[in-house]
């Protein structure tokens, strides 16, 4: 019987620098009030989901809205830089319209989705999709047949979903971009002759009923 490892994408809920349209890279900004809403719903939505291993990156952000889940769980978070988000360098804690006149060349190539572009100060897509990619092969390998849940970031989760989807192994990438709200939650079933069922990208419904 082909019993399938459920992966699930959870990205953190609203930031401090989400909530003033900041760059957050790898800044350990908190969540915002909203943010901690979000996470607590999310808890809710995946407590009853047979969850056995919680994984985040380590920044503050993720870490935040990871803990409702394991706590109510029981679990612990298992936090790794590899599921950081990309680094953008010198444009990290600017507002994007700072970032925009400060670093316009930098700003533009980010816009772009240019994967192989090293920012300044930061890193690439390529970079992110190395450390990101093996380190989630990696617990997969060791969670066979089970259900995990990895909390990140929405670069991050967009080059780990297509990862898993086989769409980043051309030599020459086109800019493909998934994007992923505060505390949506992309779910994949993967099967031991290699087939990858996605079942949901940036699933936001759990979070409907919180106030605007």
């Amino acid at each position: 019987m082909d019993t399938a490892t459920r992966v699930l994408l959870v990205r953190h809920g609203q930031s401090q620098g989400n909530a003033e349209q900041r760059f957050g890279g790898h800044s350990s900004t908190p969540l915002s009030e909203r943010g901690r809403q979000e996470a607590e719903a999310t808890a809710r939505a995946l407590q009853s989901e047979s969850i056995t291993a919680i994984y985040s990156s380590d920044l503050l952000r993720a870490v935040e809205t990871a803990t409702p889940l394991a706590e109510a769980l029981g679990l612990e978070i298992i936090q790794t830089s590899a599921f950081r988000e990309r680094s953008v360098g010198h444009m990290e804690g600017l507002t994007f319209e700072e970032a925009a006149t400060q670093h316009p060349d930098e700003y533009a190539a980010l816009l772009r989705r240019d994967f192989e572009h090293v920012l300044l100060g930061g890193e690439s897509y390529r970079q992110l999709l190395d450390r990101g990619s093996q380190q989630l092969d990696r617990i997969i390998e060791e969670h066979r047949g089970a259900t995990i849940v990895v909390f990140s970031h929405t670069g991050t989760i967009c080059i780990l979903a297509l990862h898993l989807m086989g769409a980043l192994d051309a030599p020459t990438l086109r800019p493909v971009w998934i994007a992923s709200s505060n505390c949506g939650i992309s779910r994949f079933n993967l099967h031991s002759d290699d087939f990858v069922r996605v079942l949901a990208i940036n699933d936001t419904r759990h979070l409907a009923g919180l106030p605007v």
